[in-house]
């Protein structure tokens, strides 16, 4: 598949022109893509390959934006999120029934996340799951936590961080030190005495399409999966936690306890007890949806096609 018509952000200076340019590109409603998908499958036809690239340039930028913080030219993130692009419309099957976009994110992800690995050396050093994973998950379990600030991670933080992932509390305090120098070059101006730093040039708020299906997709699904965990608990749990922690104004121990005739030291040890089988139940149903889709959709070599 040819890529010469397709824009090239050639430098970090040629972002905000370049997203100008990808917007330029409509997006495809569904019968539109499953022909176009079609006739590339049946007939190689370069013109519907490359409605079906440009359509999806946005999503690339998206994704690559996550990786920003890694240190690496945004430039080069979206570079090879478009390689993975154009090899998840090479082998897209649309009888399957999903999206393009759906299926081409495994796809771009793998593209960028090997190209990340590949240009550091700490995981290059250890690339063993458990480091991989770690570099990828510590600044979501950071945010988590309520951990926003630069600099050291308050060692109980670390703790909690290195059991969740498996490793140990220095090798999140060493990631953690690695990640915080990369964030540094974002807060370079674009150009000498200018006021304008990498980092404004970084964001896109405008939602496009699948980003805005997707969050709707993601709250049906969340809502159900707490629905069907919140059925597993007892019905003084579930009364707990919904006065606890889902209420709008949430109620006091105090209250709740009196309501039960319990103390209020019994009231939270219920609430800390049933909030704890509600989480498990909740990751336990993502993990197994994750698995199914998983198993649906043909997922790409890790170190690409």
């Amino acid at each position: 598949m040819s890529s010469s018509r397709i824009p090239v952000l050639a430098s970090e200076n040629g972002l905000a022109t370049y997203m100008a340019a990808i917007k330029k590109f409509p997006l495809l409603e569904v019968g539109e893509e499953y022909m176009l998908a079609k006739r590339f499958a049946e007939h190689a036809d370069g013109d519907a390959a490359h409605k079906l690239v440009t359509s999806h340039l946005r999503l690339v930028a998206k994704i690559a934006m996550g990786y920003r913080f890694y240190g690496l030219p945004v430039s080069d993130l979206i570079s090879e999120g478009n390689v993975g692009l154009m090899r998840a419309v090479k082998k897209f099957e649309p009888d399957r029934g999903f999206r393009l976009a759906t299926y081409a994110m495994w796809w771009i992800k793998a593209a960028i996340n090997e190209y990340v690995l590949n240009s550091w050396s700490l995981v290059k050093v250890g690339t063993v799951a458990a480091q991989k994973k770690l570099f990828f998950n510590l600044r979501k379990l950071k945010a988590k936590l309520g951990l926003y600030e630069e600099g050291d991670i308050p060692y109980e933080a670390a703790e909690t961080i290195a059991k969740r992932l498996d490793v140990t509390t220095k090798d999140v305090i060493d990631m953690n030190r690695r990640l915080s120098r990369s964030d540094a070059s974002l807060n370079q101006m674009v150009v000498e005495d200018g006021d304008v730093e990498r980092q404004d040039l970084l964001v896109d708020n405008t939602p496009d399409q699948e980003t805005v299906l997707g969050e709707r997709e993601n709250r049906v699904l969340g809502t159900k999966l707490l629905k069907d965990a919140l059925s597993g608990l007892t019905p003084r749990e579930r009364r707990i936690i919904e006065e606890r922690r889902l209420a709008e104004s949430p109620r006091t121990l105090e209250e709740i306890g009196a309501e039960y005739g319990i103390s209020r030291e019994r009231v939270r040890q219920i609430e800390n007890r049933a909030f704890t089988k509600l989480q498990k139940a909740v990751v336990q149903a993502a993990r197994t949806l994750e698995a199914t889709t998983a198993r649906a959709l043909p997922k790409p070599a890790f170190a690409g096609a």
